[in-house]
């Protein structure tokens, strides 16, 4: 496909993007319109599959902010009259333009080259659980050129790529790539900050008040014994070191235990008395004068 064809494409159009849309609504209008025309729901409809070829590349342009700007560049030329074709009839260099052929160089790439062309890389997306995103995992897809088995790696991160070489549409000088869009669901319990893993674990008055040892689950499903200080305030957070996603040297990060104190919604009995006792032998021991001086200061 010659540099002229891509320019006179409206890849915003195409994704159904303003011009100025960001990198997040970008990605959003993308993953909506792949996973809607992807071929593995089309059952061979031609058309809705060039629908699938022509988002696949608009996104490519348009996610990578360098082509992004260079084909803004070119089409503002081409609608200006400024790009052979378009009624222009000096070379590349002429009318102040600069160096257009730099542009198109950049941009389009092996698409301006004579002689036989490798063939369309293709797009696909994947859903792995937020376990399979940090211990990794092994993806299988039927494209076009067959059956692709594809590993993700531990530690991988949702909106991440991963780059299949050989496995795009098959051209005269050699097969394109398979890039996919891995997508990590959320965990009810678990989440992530950088290499560490995060955790909010429920524990009794008693418990943060006096201190001791609670078990802490851990994503590989065994449980950690961690020392709870007497006093801990709700909220306070602890490590434990080496839990957390492990790195490509092998080393890992952390997990960091958020403690959250339960209140029992109802109380009788001995509890209440105890309850009430304690109430009593704390009483003037209260938490909120210095809160109240500095809301009046």
């Amino acid at each position: 496909m010659a540099a002229k064809d891509l320019y006179e494409k409206d890849f915003y159009a195409i994704l159904g993007v303003d011009k100025k849309a960001d990198a997040a609504t970008i990605k959003k209008e993308y993953r909506k319109k792949a996973r809607e025309f992807h071929p593995d729901k089309t059952k061979g409809d031609k058309t809705l599959e060039e629908r699938f070829k022509a988002v696949s590349e608009a996104y490519d342009i348009l996610s990578d902010d360098k082509k992004r700007a260079e084909y803004d560049q070119a089409r503002s030329l081409f609608q200006q009259g400024g790009i052979p074709g378009a009624g222009y009839a000096g070379d590349f260099n002429a009318g102040g333009f600069g160096d257009l052929g730099d542009i198109f160089g950049n941009l389009f790439g092996a698409n301006q080259r004579r002689g036989p062309r490798r063939g369309q890389d293709l797009q696909a997306n994947a859903t792995i659980s937020f376990r399979e995103s940090i211990a990794g995992t092994t993806l299988s897809f039927s494209t076009q050129s067959g059956p692709v088995t594809a590993r993700v790696p531990a530690g991988i991160t949702d909106g991440a790529r991963i780059r299949v070489k050989g496995k795009g549409v098959l051209g005269e000088a050699g097969a394109g790539d398979l890039f996919i869009t891995v997508n990590v669901q959320g965990h009810p319990i678990f989440s992530r900050r950088d290499d560490n893993l995060l955790i909010t674990l429920p524990v009794t008055f008693t418990e943060a008040a006096l201190g001791g040892d609670v078990n802490v689950p851990t994503l590989s499903g065994e449980e950690v014994t961690l020392r709870l200080p007497a006093g801990s305030a709700n909220g306070k957070t602890l490590r434990v070191k080496g839990r957390g996603v492990v790195r490509k040297e092998g080393t890992a990060g952390d997990l960091l235990v958020t403690i959250e104190i339960t209140v029992p919604q109802r109380i009788d009995g001995k509890a209440k008395a105890a309850l009430e006792d304690y109430a009593a032998a704390t009483k003037g021991a209260d938490p909120r004068v210095d809160f109240i001086k500095t809301a009046r200061s």
